[in-house]
C-alpha cells in the first residue's frame, strides 16, 4: 500500500538531461513541485546543449540534436492537470529546440499526454460576426421563445385563479388594496392632467375644420367618441404601463436578486399567489376606473375648448352629448382598459421573474416591460379597432 510520501509528487535528476517523475501527480500534489521543476528544466537545457561527460550515467544525446528525458517509470498516478504542469514547463524548453523524450511511461498515461498535447496546442475557436440573415432567425428564436414562456406563465396565473377561487379565505386582499391605491389612487393627477390636455387636443385640432362647414355643434361627437373609445383607455394603459408595469417588473426582479423569491419557494408560499394575482386584480379594477375618470376629465376639457373656439356652451355641450354618444362607447373603452390591465400586470411581472442575479439584468427587464407592454397594449387597441369595426360596434 503506498505511503503517505509515496503519494507526494517529486522529480530527481539522476544525470543531466534526464529526469525521473515519481509520486502521485495529481492536482492535489503537485502543487509544491512547479519551481522545482523549473529550475532542474533550466539546469538541463545547459546541460542538454553541452553535455558533462564526467556524470556516472549520461543521458542518451544526439549530437546532432540534444534531448532532454522524461522517465515516468515510478509514476503512481498522475492527471491531465499534472501532465498540463508538466508540459505548460517544457514548452520553453521545446522553443530552444530541445527535443523531449518520453521513456518508462504506461499506455494510459502516454495516451492522457497525446489528448493534453494535442488540447493544448488546438487552435482557440475565432468568433465571427453574425450575418444578417443569421441575426434574424436569432432574434426570431429569442421571440419564439419568450412567447413561449409568457404564454406558460399565463397558463400558471390561470391555473392559480382556478384554485383560488373556490377559497375566498385565501385570497390576500392587504396586497390587492394596496395595489389600488399605488396603482389607482395615486395615479389620478398625471392621468387626469394627461387627459383634460388630450381633450383639449382633440377639440382644438377638430375646431378650424368644423368652423368651415358651420358644424361646431358636432365637435360634441368628436370629442365624445374620440376620448371615450379610443383615448382615454389607450393613454391611461399606457401612462400605467410606464408607471405601474415598470414597478412591477422592478419589484419583482430585485427579490429574484436578494433571494427572496427562492425564501418564498422554501417556507411554502408560491409567489405567484403572493407577488402576481394582487397585482393583477388590483390593475383590473383600477384600470377600468382610471379610464372612467380619464372619459370625464378629457370631455371637460373638450368643453372648456368648445366654448372658446367654438362658441358652444357647457349647457348645450353635455345636452347633446347626452343623447348623441351611446352607452356602448363608454363600455367598449372601459372594456378594453380591464384588458389592458391584464397585458400590463401579466408582462410586468413575467419580466420581473427573468430576471438574472446582478442589478444590471433589473433594469434591463423593467426597460423591456416597459416596452412589451406598450407594444402589446397598441398591438390590442389595434385588433379591437377591427373586430368591432366587423362587428359593426
Amino acid at each position: 500500500m503506498p505511503t503517505t510520501e509515496t503519494l507526494i509528487a517529486a522529480i530527481t535528476q539522476p544525470a543531466p538531461g534526464q529526469l525521473v517523475l515519481s509520486g502521485s501527480w495529481t492536482s492535489r500534489t503537485i502543487g509544491h513541485i512547479d519551481q522545482q521543476l523549473a529550475a532542474l528544466l533550466l539546469s538541463d537545457v545547459a546541460s542538454a546543449a553541452a553535455p558533462s561527460h564526467g556524470s556516472d550515467k549520461p543521458a542518451v544525446q544526439n549530437p546532432i540534436q540534444p534531448t532532454i528525458q522524461i522517465d515516468g517509470s515510478q509514476l503512481i498516478s498522475i492527471d491531465s492537470i499534472g501532465i498540463w504542469v508538466l508540459q505548460r514547463r517544457l514548452q520553453s524548453i521545446r522553443d530552444q529546440g530541445i527535443v523531449i523524450q518520453l521513456s518508462g511511461w504506461s499506455p494510459q498515461y502516454q495516451t492522457m499526454w497525446d489528448v493534453v498535447s494535442q488540447q493544448k496546442h488546438a487552435a482557440l475557436p475565432i468568433s465571427k460576426n453574425a450575418s444578417f440573415v443569421e441575426n434574424i432567425g436569432k432574434n426570431a428564436v429569442n421571440v419564439w421563445q419568450d412567447s413561449v414562456s409568457l404564454l406558460s406563465f399565463v397558463g400558471e396565473i390561470a391555473m392559480t385563479f382556478a384554485r383560488l377561487l373556490p377559497h375566498p379565505q385565501r385570497w390576500r386582499w392587504r396586497p390587492v388594496l394596496r395595489n389600488i391605491q399605488l396603482a389607482g389612487f395615486e395615479a389620478l393627477p398625471i392621468v387626469g392632467l394627461t387627459s383634460f390636455l388630450l381633450g383639449i387636443v382633440v377639440a382644438y385640432q377638430g375646431a378650424d375644420q368644423l368652423k368651415h362647414y358651420g358644424a361646431n355643434i358636432f365637435v360634441v361627437e368628436l370629442v365624445g367618441y374620440s376620448m371615450l373609445r379610443e383615448f382615454a383607455p389607450l393613454i391611461t394603459a399606457i401612462i400605467i404601463a410606464g408607471r405601474s408595469g415598470s414597478s412591477y417588473a422592478a419589484q419583482i426582479g430585485t427579490m429574484v436578486v436578494t433571494e427572496e423569491v427562492d425564501a418564498m419557494r422554501t417556507i411554502g408560499i408560491v409567489p405567484i399567489d403572493l407577488l402576481v394575482i394582487p397585482k393583477v386584480i388590483a390593475l383590473l379594477i383600477a384600470l377600468p376606473l382610471l379610464t372612467i375618470f380619464a372619459d370625464v376629465i378629457g370631455v371637460l376639457g373638450g368643453m372648456v375648448m368648445a366654448r372658446l373656439q367654438l362658441g358652444v356652451g357647457f349647457h348645450e355641450f353635455a345636452e347633446r352629448f347626452g343623447t348623441e354618444i351611446p352607452l356602448k362607447t363608454l363600455l367598449i373603452g372601459v372594456g378594453k382598459a380591464a384588458m389592458f390591465s391584464m397585458a400590463i400586470a401579466v408582462i410586468g411581472c413575467f419580466q420581473g421573474f427573468r430576471t438574472e442575479g446582478n442589478a444590471d439584468s433589473v433594469g434591463r427587464q423593467t426597460t423591456r416591460s416597459v416596452v412589451q407592454t406598450i407594444f402589446v397594449v397598441i398591438v390590442l387597441d389595434a385588433l379591437f379597432s377591427v373586430i368591432f369595426n366587423l362587428l359593426d360596434l
